[in-house]
């Protein structure tokens, strides 16, 4: 992506800010919860909704490796769960819904959340700033690209997991290293834990809805750990910061 040619006045605290992408900065878990629901109900006759959810849940889990995060993995996923909880009778039908629903999935429109827009250009008038964000390549490129925000920032990073060592390498690449540098996100495992292991800021907001895996306990005790309602709050704290 080519560097935007605009004046950036550097703090000595903090020079790049980065940012999540699903339920960050749009709208995302929520088609997957969607999705999820038609899943119990073509399976309603092989399991209960809370069991079938647990299974799915635990495919998830087993295949982050094989397939990674984002819509194809999860399609995957329930289908293997579907073969299982059916012992191996689940309808072709129902196989082709499963994959019509990660269609569907991979074309929904991008809505962003409030003060996306507004928060990314306020800080980007100070700071460098950076997406992150994890999933298949091509629907994250499609939904920055359909977003209207990509010329916002300064580099985008779409990567397939999100640990220290990358945080690290993203940060030195960047900017100055993770000391000079926050990370704005919705995810307490993925955003926020991590950074602050590296020596960062990072900046927690909550999110209506959070998949499981994407649960942590927060860094509370860590000064470099803040949280806001919302991104309408982000300009100040950087500001503040300094």
């Amino acid at each position: 992506m080519e560097k935007r040619k605009r004046a950036v006045f550097m703090s000595n605290n903090l020079t790049l800010v980065a940012f999540d992408a699903d339920d960050t900065l749009w709208h995302n878990e929520r088609f997957f919860r969607l999705t999820q629901e038609r899943f119990a109900e073509l399976l309603s006759d092989h399991a209960e909704p809370d069991h079938l959810a647990e299974r799915l849940l635990g495919a998830e889990k087993r295949n982050i490796g094989r397939y990674g995060f984002g819509v194809k993995g999860f399609v995957l996923s329930m289908i293997e769960t579907a073969i299982e909880v059916t012992n191996e009778k689940v309808p072709a039908s129902v196989i082709a819904e499963l994959i019509a629903a990660g269609h569907d999935m991979l074309a929904y429109p991008i809505e962003l959340l409030p003060h996306a827009q507004m928060a990314v250009q306020a800080v980007a008038e100070t700071h460098r700033v950076i997406l992150i964000t994890k999933g298949d390549l091509l629907d994250q490129e499609r939904k920055l690209a359909q977003s209207g925000l990509g010329d916002l920032f300064d580099g985008v990073e779409i990567v397939s997991t999100k640990s220290p060592a990358v945080y690290q390498s993203v940060f030195e690449r960047h900017g100055d290293g993770p000391d000079r540098a926050m990370m704005v996100g919705n995810s307490m495992r993925s955003d926020i834990v991590p950074v602050i292991q590296t020596g960062g800021w990072g900046v927690y907001v909550p999110h209506g809805l959070i998949w499981e895996i994407e649960h942590a306990e927060p860094p509370t005790t860590a000064a470099r750990y803040h949280t806001i309602k919302d991104l309408a709050g982000l300009a100040d704290l950087v500001e503040t910061i300094g």
